[in-house]
């Protein structure tokens, strides 16, 4: 079975601050443009309850957790990927259950700044404004895209305290 190369294999924890080179890995998501926040919970759950077996089917296999790539900061809306990243490239469309289309795309190569959250989701907000602080106070600058990857799968006995999510987001060139 393949896996996701480093810096996405991490075990344990990433600690804040973590700076990377991630290479290109190959995904299948459902894309949203101006997506409502608010509903951000159906388009996850239609998507991440039916997608492995349509891969399954079509031949392609998860390598990973379930994540979601932000292509700009989220307020009321939201233009983002939510997916899987997987083993080779999806050569057509999927449709799930749910209505939603599943097409391939990437999480970008490049130099990424990196951290985990362990809580539950609704800290993530401050756990992504914790993160970009102190790349700030590093001399970093964030670039877009940002994604999240949601090591822990929940389940409805789970404890929230216990989720890991890691932080990804592309950094800025280096002048000089």
């Amino acid at each position: 079975m393949t896996t996701l190369p480093s810096p996405y294999d991490a075990d344990e924890p990433i600690p804040a601050g973590t700076i990377a080179t991630a290479p290109l890995v190959h995904t299948a998501v459902v894309s949203r443009t101006d997506f409502p926040m608010y509903e951000m919970p159906s388009l996850m759950d239609g998507t991440f309850s039916h997608l492995v077996p349509a891969l399954e089917e079509a031949g392609i296999a998860p390598i990973g957790p379930a994540f979601s790539l932000h292509r700009r900061m989220p307020v009321d809306t939201a233009d983002l990927e939510v997916g899987f990243p997987v083993d080779g490239h999806l050569a057509q469309t999927l449709t799930l259950p749910s209505g939603f289309e599943v097409r391939a795309s990437v999480l970008p190569a490049g130099r990424v700044a990196a951290a985990s959250h362990v809580g539950g989701y609704d800290g993530l907000a401050e756990a992504w404004g914790a993160f970009t602080a102190q790349l700030g106070e590093a001399g970093e600058q964030m670039a877009f895209p940002f994604w999240e990857f949601y090591v822990t799968a929940p389940t409805p006995d789970i404890d929230p305290a216990t989720l890991r999510t890691d932080l990804f987001t592309l950094l800025a060139p280096r002048e000089g």
